[in-house]
């Protein structure tokens, strides 16, 4: 048994005695500026990640570091206030021990959430874009030295086009703009360059940042259905005259907070197996 594998077990075992019954359906994955979701989750059961072997130590702000659990509209969910990101360890199989812990629990898909800049001049910072596809820059792998062949993932429709329908009606019908793109995996910490931000128009990206392709790679991996957001906090290098910074995604991603929250909660009170 790997240190990995270790570590799901006894995670899902502490939670599994502190959930009081709870066997969620939908794990989420708040990123940066998004933790308050949490906060509509009806008869929470709170479990700090410290308590969780493997689960992420966050060290960047926005980012709570607990697993609260319970139910919202109807539906019971697993939630994740914040992640690790590779530049924090150039680590990309950093989530697998919480991914594959949501999967054990005995949810059926994931949602996962991020803080983006764009590439397209008309989705600005506070809008909401569903991501429909993305690309791994980064050309690294959280499936490096798994076995089997069941590392060869397809990848074709790792973002599940029921959930894509799904989160495009709840938007249209509650009057919200919802953008569609391109995810573009960059490591970070820094920013991109706006060379970069060139080179990433020209393959296909509609949008960039430092997260969520290896969760959701991880998540594919699991047998998991996926559907991922991403609250645009700013332009892409190159493309604004404001300065990039990490408080400037804080303090835009609370602009876009109200519409997630109500394609959320939508998503789960309509949600069936």
């Amino acid at each position: 048994m790997s240190a990995a594998d270790g570590h799901i077990e006894e995670s899902t075992a502490i939670i599994t005695a502190r959930s009081d019954a709870i066997v969620p359906k939908i794990g989420l994955v708040l990123g940066s500026g998004l933790s308050s979701f949490a906060d509509r989750i009806d008869n929470p059961i709170i479990i700090p990640f410290g308590d969780l072997p493997g689960f992420p130590k966050p060290a960047v702000s926005g980012h709570e570091g607990r697993l609260v659990l319970g139910t919202v509209g109807g539906t019971s969910v697993a939630t994740m206030q914040g992640r690790t990101h590779y530049y924090e360890a150039a680590d990309a199989e950093v989530m697998k021990v919480p991914i594959q812990t949501l999967k054990i629990l005995g949810c059926e898909a994931v949602v996962l959430t991020n803080a983006a800049g764009s590439l397209n001049p008309n989705a600005g910072p506070g809008s909401v874009m569903l991501i429909s596809d993305h690309i791994n820059f980064m050309g690294v792998s959280p499936l490096f030295g798994e076995v089997g062949n069941g590392r060869f993932v397809d990848m074709t429709n790792a973002y599940d086009k029921g959930f894509l329908n799904e989160f495009k009606s709840i938007a249209d019908g509650q009057g919200i703009r919802l953008h569609n793109g391109v995810y573009m995996w960059f490591c970070g910490p820094q920013f991109e360059t706006p060379a970069e931000i060139r080179a990433a128009k020209i393959l296909g990206a509609t949008c960039v940042g430092m997260s969520t392709v290896p969760e959701v790679i991880l998540a594919c991996h699991a047998g998991l259905r996926v559907v991922a957001l991403s609250i645009i906090t700013n332009f892409a290098a190159g493309m604004g005259d404001t300065k990039l910074s990490h408080e400037q995604t804080l303090r835009n991603a609370k602009i876009a907070t109200a519409d997630v929250h109500k394609l959320l909660v939508s998503f789960l009170s309509s949600y069936k197996s």
